[in-house]
């Protein structure tokens, strides 16, 4: 009589998909718990180099991160302050922005009157029923109570981060007496490279930034856009969030053109410059500046942060790849788990051993 008892392979790939529903059901309900405390360790990480310095320098513990928390808090509003004024701006715009607009939708609904044969009447009950329908949707007393939420989660925030730093001795140990002393030279090489990701990432993340911020002012100012160099330091920072940013970046100076110009030529130029300054950030300055710290593979990222925006909106589509770069940092130290944390690496081999299977394919 055998003692050990194997689980059969369906049972353990069962038992792997109702974990993963587990931890993702889990993490949905508790995004507004988990996320900020997530957000907070990961700048804390990016602090602690700083709080270190001012240690070192015999200040007070308490006093050291109190002095790098308020240079966080004065970066950050430094940043809300250009998206306010970008606010400000679009509001003085605003009125000339409704007139044209007015203008251009009255073109576009004879044109399509014409063109399909349908009243214009009709066509003008269609876009009032649309927008009515949209305006019922839009929730208005729910998104009043998520930006409550939100505000309260940044009151959070720094509390979270303050605690964080001021009890890493703690943490530390918690985690040094979790494992086994066999365990610890392998914890620690995990911890120093989560905490090298996190900082080269984020600093990558910064560098990128700043050069599209350069890139969008240049390519504006050449194309004489008013506001060129608030709107190119906007889109630089908006760009940060994957997709979605991208899009917003190149909406507000098309939005700009469209309502300081007297032809549509210039939004169409700003357009095709924004495209191509995309094309070099994708393909140039993200994979040496900022992918080439994390060494994701383009597959893996674009499906994280697909996976994160469904669970936990931007804030997710933002934490997904870092957060995915230290899976993989503990998956390559653990031995069962090491060919998934090939999965999630950047390198590509140049020969497999099912290359047969091209033949079979074939």
């Amino acid at each position: 009589m055998n003692p050990t008892f194997k689980i059969p392979f369906y049972a353990k790939v069962a038992l792997c998909f109702i974990a993963l529903f587990a931890l993702v059901f889990m993490l949905h309900i508790g995004q507004h718990i988990i996320a900020p405390i997530v957000f907070a360790t990961i700048i804390a990480i990016l602090l602690n180099p700083l709080v270190n310095f001012l240690i070192r320098k015999k200040l007070n513990k308490v006093i050291a991160i109190s002095t790098a928390m308020l240079l966080a808090i004065i970066l950050i509003i430094v940043i809300l302050y250009i998206v306010s004024s970008q606010v400000t701006m679009f509001s003085e715009t605003y009125p000339q922005l409704k007139q044209k607009f007015n203008v251009v939708s009255s073109d576009v609904v004879q044109w399509i009157s014409a063109k399909f044969n349908v009243r214009i009447s009709k066509i003008n009950a269609w876009t009032k029923d649309t927008q009515s329908e949209v305006i019922n949707n839009f929730e208005f007393g729910q998104k009043i109570t998520e930006v409550g939420r939100m505000v309260i989660v940044g009151m959070l925030l720094p509390v979270y981060l303050f605690m964080i730093l001021y009890y890493k001795p703690l943490l530390l140990e918690f985690i040094n007496r979790l494992f086994r002393s066999e365990y610890h030279i392998t914890v620690a090489e995990v911890l120093v490279k989560t905490k090298n990701i996190i900082q080269s990432y984020l600093i990558g993340l910064f560098l990128e930034m700043i050069i599209i911020a350069v890139l969008n002012s240049v390519g504006l100012l050449l194309l004489g856009i008013d506001y060129a160099i608030i709107l190119g330091i906007t889109g630089a920072i908006v760009n940060i969030i994957p997709y979605i940013g991208g899009i917003i970046a190149i909406a507000l100076p098309m939005i700009i053109a469209f309502v300081t110009k007297d032809s549509a030529t210039s939004s169409l130029l700003v357009f095709f410059v924004y495209i191509f300054i995309q094309f070099i950030d994708n393909h140039y300055i993200i994979p040496k500046i900022v992918a080439s710290r994390v060494q994701i593979n383009a597959l893996i990222s674009v499906i994280v942060v697909l996976v994160g925006g469904a669970i936990w909106g931007i804030p997710g589509m933002f934490l997904a790849i870092p957060l995915t770069a230290i899976f993989k940092v503990i998956f390559d130290h653990i031995e069962p788990l090491k060919p998934w944390g090939f999965l999630l690496g950047n390198i590509v081999p140049t020969v497999s051993k099912f290359s047969f299977l091209k033949q079979k394919i074939k």
